[in-house]
């Protein structure tokens, strides 16, 4: 496959995950930045080489093949994304659009070897499921922090926005502090958080894998909660 045609296969891929129906070429475009004209053309040939459906006003669905090629893609992209936050200290917010590139790599072997160097991942920086070498992927029941009860103990696996945008926003006002009870409390625009202990995934300051309680929510002001909602926690 072209890398043209990749794009076009893991962007229905992300698609095809937010709703159960076929994915419209309007939708396609829109996510790829293209022409819903270009967007038919290159569906054509991707069902002429058995990766995709397609039936007028029914949308484009993956096949078995296709299915398979899109999570192939999306673990190289995880993969080079822990690899470029864990060994080669790149923030988080940095590493999409680098493994935009790297994902575009051929080489199986390569992938696999880099699978092993870290330890057999199975989240990327984000907190994103990463795809073992079968397609298979372990996915974790999560829910909005924002949804969380008054005083319920929660673990924080990751963020809904991943825009670079967002994740500069938490480096800057999300941070972790030991105050006198030698307990890490994760401090938000000023206000305390949460209490217990925390296993942090990342050089970087994400707060994935943290183990938090949600004190008063119902005090918080509209932008912490904006943020809450952008942010996954186990269900």
């Amino acid at each position: 496959m072209t890398y043209s045609e990749e794009n076009y296969l893991k962007a229905i891929y992300h698609l095809s995950q937010l709703q159960k129906k076929g994915v419209s070429t309007n939708a396609i475009a829109k996510l790829i930045d293209s022409k819903a004209s270009s967007v038919t053309d290159m569906i054509k040939k991707l069902a002429d080489k058995n990766l995709v459906f397609y039936e007028r006003y029914q949308g484009v669905s993956l096949t078995t093949q296709g299915v398979y090629a899109a999570k192939m893609l999306v673990r190289k992209h995880r993969l080079w994304e822990v690899f470029l936050v864990e060994t080669l200290d790149f923030s988080w917010d940095e590493v999409h659009e680098i493994a935009e590139e790297l994902e575009h790599i051929k080489s199986e072997k390569l992938i696999n070897k880099l699978d092993s160097f870290l330890g057999y991942p199975s989240v990327d920086p984000h907190g994103d499921p990463i795809p073992d070498a079968q397609g298979m992927i372990k996915n974790v029941e999560k829910k909005l922090l924002s949804d969380a009860e008054i005083l319920e103990k929660t673990i924080c696996i990751g963020v809904k926005d991943s825009s670079p945008s967002f994740l500069k926003y938490l480096d800057k006002n999300v941070y972790y502090d030991i105050i006198g009870s030698g307990k890490p409390i994760l401090i938000l625009n000023g206000i305390m958080m949460s209490t217990m202990s925390w296993e942090p995934f990342v050089k970087t300051l994400s707060i994935q894998n943290t183990l938090i309680r949600v004190d008063f929510l119902d005090r918080l002001d509209g932008v912490i909660l904006l943020i809450l909602s952008r942010l996954y926690r186990r269900a």
